[in-house]
C-alpha cells in the first residue's frame, strides 16, 4: 500500500485511530447529555439539545478539544467525569502489534492528537499505549488543532521532520486532508474508529479496518 523504504516517520491520531472511539462518542453523546439534565433539572431532550447546539457553535477549533472549556461552558467537571467511566478507555486490538512492527522497521512513531492533556494523560495511564510510541504531541501545545496550517508547521519544527517522508493515519477524512495540504505526503484513513458503530467510507484518501493489512508489508523492511 506504501513505499515503506520512502516513510521514515508515522504520526498517528489517538481517538478512533489507536485507541476505540466508543468511549469518545457514549461520553460526550450519552455520559455528558445526561449529567447536564440531571444538574440542571431538565429533560434528557432538552439537555441534547443544549449539548448539540454547544458543540456545533465550536467544531473544529481548539476548544471543541478543549475539557476546560467544556467544564466552563456546560458547567460541568468533564475530567472527572471522565475518570469515572476509564474502563471502557479501549485500545484498537490492533494498534500495538502495528506500532511495534513500526518499531522494528525503524519508524519514527509520533502521537498527534488533539486530545486535551489532562485527558492525554488519563489515556496514557489506563492503556499501554505509550509503550509503542516514540513522542507524543497535543494541538493544545501549539495552540492551534490538527484542522489548522500552523499546527503542521509547529509540528515539522519541533521535530526537525521532512513531510514528505512522513505517513499520516486518522479517522477524519478533514484533517487527512489538511495534513495533506500542509505537505503530509502520505495519508491513510480508518474505516472503524468505533467498534459500536458501521465503517465509514472515505472518498479521497485510502482507507482500512484493520492494521494487519499493513504488517506484511512492514515486517520485509525488518
Amino acid at each position: 500500500m506504501f513505499p515503506w523504504n520512502n516513510i521514515d516517520t508515522v504520526l498517528l491520531d489517538m481517538d478512533g485511530t489507536l485507541l476505540d472511539l466508543h468511549f469518545d462518542n457514549h461520553f460526550w453523546l450519552s455520559v455528558v447529555p445526561q449529567s447536564l439534565s440531571r444538574e440542571r433539572g431538565i429533560s434528557l431532550e432538552q439537555a441534547n439539545a443544549i449539548v448539540e447546539i454547544a458543540y456545533d457553535k465550536v467544531f473544529g477549533t481548539l476548544e471543541w478539544y478543549c475539557i476546560d472549556y467544556w467544564a466552563k461552558e456546560l458547567n460541568l467537571n468533564i475530567l472527572a467525569l471522565h475518570q469515572t467511566m476509564v474502563d471502557r478507555i479501549q485500545l484498537r486490538q490492533d494498534s500495538l502489534p502495528f506500532l511495534d512492527a513500526l518499531g522494528k522497521a525503524g519508524k519514527k512513531r509520533i502521537l498527534v492528537t488533539n486530545a486535551h492533556p489532562n485527558s492525554l494523560a488519563l489515556k496514557l495511564e489506563h492503556t499501554d499505549l505509550a509503550t509503542g510510541l516514540d513522542a507524543i504531541i497535543s494541538s493544545h501545545e501549539t495552540g492551534f488543532p490538527k484542522e489548522h496550517p500552523q499546527f503542521w508547521a509547529a509540528l515539522f519544527n519541533q521535530y526537525q521532520l521532512n513531510p514528505k517522508r512522513c505517513l499520516f493515519i486518522d479517522d477524519s477524512e478533514a484533517i487527512l486532508a489538511a495534513a495533506k495540504l500542509a505537505g503530509v505526503h502520505y495519508q491513510l484513513g480508518i474505516k472503524n474508529p468505533d467498534s459500536q458503530k458501521p465503517h465509514k467510507i472515505f472518498t479521497d484518501f485510502p482507507a482500512i479496518d484493520d492494521y494487519q493489512h499493513l504488517l506484511d508489508e512492514l515486517n520485509k523492511q525488518n
